[in-house]
């Protein structure tokens, strides 16, 4: 291994000084970093080849983590999406005041997903909010789904790799539509 594993504080502190990190996740590695850091965020799209209009997820570790970045709801509004949390299903809430265009992209919505992966929940806690949440990999190339991968993809060009084991799904998680329910992306 090349690269310094990180634990989930160190994983956090690389993310509070504006790095990308990657982490494992439901299903494939992560990249990830600070949403509410431009820099960092435009760094983590320029790895990836991925234009800002595409849009990114945002992770946390309870729907609490999203206060702001989502816009206001009824609790009947978003008792579907709490249903499935944790779990990997990514929904389009309606963004809020904290969601900026390069992390909506060209949406009036933000995807977000409550994980219940551990390494994933952990780092959310330690970090102390969500964090972007992408497939560790360049544009068209398969997810990354082992340190290995990661490193040869982005060397030193992140801040470290978060410990921990991959969950056990096969597909990157569900995207749903909150205000019309219809699945964006399936899963599996």
């Amino acid at each position: 291994m090349r690269h310094m594993l990180l634990n989930a504080r160190q994983a956090a502190e690389q993310l509070r000084q504006g790095k990308v990190i990657a982490y494992p996740t439901e299903a494939v590695f992560g990249l990830g970093c600070d949403p509410s850091n431009e820099r960092a965020v435009r760094s983590l799209l320029s790895l990836k080849h991925r234009p800002e209009s595409a849009g990114l997820i945002l992770v946390g570790a309870s729907f609490t983590q999203f206060g702001g970045w989502v816009g206001d709801l009824t609790d009947e509004a978003i008792k579907p999406a709490l249903e499935t949390w944790p779990g990997p299903v990514t929904w389009l809430f309606p963004r809020g005041p904290k969601t900026a265009d390069f992390i909506s992209g060209s949406r009036d919505t933000v995807a977000i997903r409550v994980t219940g992966h551990r390494a994933s929940t952990e780092l959310c806690m330690a970090f102390g909010g969500p964090l972007v949440s992408t497939s560790a990999n360049p544009r068209s190339a398969p997810p990354a789904r082992s340190s290995g991968e990661v490193e040869d993809y982005f060397g030193a060009y992140i801040g470290g790799i978060l410990e921990g084991a991959l969950g056990g799904n096969e597909r990157p998680s569900e995207i749903r539509d909150l205000a019309t329910g219809k699945v964006i992306r399936p899963a599996g």
